[in-house]
């Protein structure tokens, strides 16, 4: 049971996050009618970011260990960049109303938001 509680607060961050990227950021749009419409699309991007994270970010972070050790980690920064312009391609792929309009710095800065809302969010609702 823990385990699901984890991953549905870890989902309900996310997509929190995502909610407060789209209204802070500009260039990060959703564009739905309803509120109803708004909540699936940004559980079921959550969802994509979540799996794009667990599958590429392991092999990225071995492969690329030498930049991120040359960087002192600020390479973490434009990696996330990347996936998270990549959450964007793929929800436009699957026609969800998520758009990501570039890189620098609606990417950067996206992902930034994402990962400091979502850990703040999950300090705070994972308490026992």
């Amino acid at each position: 049971m823990d385990l699901l509680k984890g991953l549905l607060i870890r989902l309900g961050s996310t997509a929190v996050a995502f909610w407060l990227a789209t209204l802070l950021i500009p260039g990060i749009t959703l564009d739905t009618d309803s509120a109803g419409e708004a909540i699936v699309t940004l559980v079921l991007v959550s969802v994509i970011f979540g799996v794009v994270n667990a599958v590429l970010q392991p092999i990225i972070k071995t492969v690329g260990c030498g930049f991120y050790l040359l960087t002192l980690g600020l390479i973490a920064l434009v990696v996330n960049g990347l996936l998270f312009l990549l959450t964007s391609w793929i929800a436009d792929q699957a026609d969800l109303p998520f758009h990501v309009d570039g890189f620098w710095p609606e990417a950067v800065l996206g992902a930034l938001l994402v990962g400091i809302v979502t850990w703040i969010l999950g300090a705070i609702l994972d308490r026992d």
